[in-house]
């Protein structure tokens, strides 16, 4: 073997060697994320407790200065529910601002679901959840705030 391919050799070696550790170092990530366990939100205390429709504002006004402020912390938040979806196995609560069409939907914890199957539209309410950000559609002019993790804090007599 010439001293060129067994120099070509050690170099291919270093970069499988490289992806390998890249591909790994990924794998574990991705484990971490999927396999990671929260405490229960009940048990959290919120760092904001808001009005559902002066949220929606908030991130209509300036969603950059929002996302900062409200995106991974707990908020609890004050409202009357617009509408519910079930989605497989779960129930997902919205609270949409009529003239904009954006809004905030809540996806509630697994040991939470049978209290967000008893809501119904028109049910004042306070739910504490972790906000996960923003999107804005283009198409519908709209913010989509979600929240993961969500609890029903109080349903109010109306």
């Amino acid at each position: 073997m010439t001293e060129k391919s067994a120099s070509r050799m050690g170099w291919i070696k270093k970069a499988l060697i490289a992806l390998l550790s890249v591909f790994l170092l990924g794998g574990l990530a991705v484990w971490y994320l999927i396999n990671e366990n929260f405490e229960d939100t009940t048990l959290t205390k919120s760092s904001f407790t808001v009005n559902a429709q002066e949220l929606i504002n908030a991130f209509q006004d300036n969603d950059s200065l929002a996302n900062s402020t409200y995106q991974e912390q707990l908020i609890t938040v004050h409202g009357r529910i617009t509408e519910t979806e079930a989605a497989d196995s779960t129930v997902n609560i919205k609270f949409v601002d009529p003239i904009t069409g954006s809004y905030l939907i809540f996806a509630f914890q697994t040991q939470h679901v049978s209290d967000a199957k008893i809501l119904a539209a028109g049910d004042s309410v306070a739910i504490k959840a972790s906000c996960s950000g923003n999107i804005f559609s283009q198409l519908r002019k709209a913010h989509m705030i979600s929240f993961k993790r969500a609890v029903l804090v109080e349903k109010f007599k109306t």
